[in-house]
């Protein structure tokens, strides 16, 4: 079956229970709370802002968390799509980091986000 496309400014909009497999394409930053609404709907696929990494990675932590709960994650560089702007991250935004689940699933740095989503979803991209 093909996921769901889910593309939400925040990922505190994705629905617990009804989000559960979908592609999540975010303008969320990377960080650990976005981590938690990610980890509560369960998407196939996850996708934040990098946010620049920060301090002590905190940009990218979202990815080992998801990784510990079998959850597949990845960013897009913040300068490649605005932060907070879904459609930015799906349309320009560029893989920067993700963890091993979301390298198993095909995302790799340096990868276009919409050429991920687009295979993803059964496309040619």
């Amino acid at each position: 079956m093909t996921p769901r496309l889910r593309v939400v400014d925040s990922i505190t909009e994705l629905r617990p229970g009804l989000d559960a497999g979908c592609l999540a394409v975010s303008g969320s930053h990377g960080g650990i709370s976005s981590a938690q609404y990610a980890w509560a709907a369960r998407p196939l696929l996850a996708v934040f802002n990098d946010a620049g990494v920060g301090k002590d990675r905190a940009g990218l932590a979202a990815l080992p968390f998801l990784q510990g709960h079998g959850l597949a994650a990845c960013t897009v560089g913040h300068h490649s799509a605005r932060i907070g702007e879904a459609r930015s991250t799906l349309d320009e935004g560029v893989i920067s980091h993700c963890n091993e689940r979301a390298l198993a699933l095909g995302a790799a740095p340096g990868q276009a986000c919409a050429a991920l989503i687009e295979r993803l979803l059964g496309g040619a991209g």
